[in-house]
């Protein structure tokens, strides 16, 4: 895995084991986490995570601090791109 997704899966590793997080949510970073982890193309890895995480932002089951932490996730994701 690429060094500049790392702090990006390990925020995602700490944000999914937080304990107030419905299962369904955990699931789906779970997916974004091994996504990133995948041997594919970078940009094609970042995107589907992007992907993934954008669906959840909509979720209403979502305290409103996860939602801000999922946000500087993707923005991070985000800058992985343009660089």
């Amino acid at each position: 895995m690429e060094e500049k997704l790392q702090p990006i899966v390990q925020s995602l590793r700490e944000l999914e084991s937080d304990q107030q997080l419905p299962k369904s949510l955990k699931q789906k970073i779970g997916t974004a986490i091994r996504t990133l982890e995948q041997n594919n193309e970078l940009s094609m890895r970042v995107s589907r995570a992007l992907n993934e995480l954008e669906e959840l932002t909509d979720d209403q089951n979502m305290q409103a601090y996860t939602r801000t932490q999922l946000f500087n996730i993707i923005s991070m994701l985000e800058a992985v791109t343009s660089s």
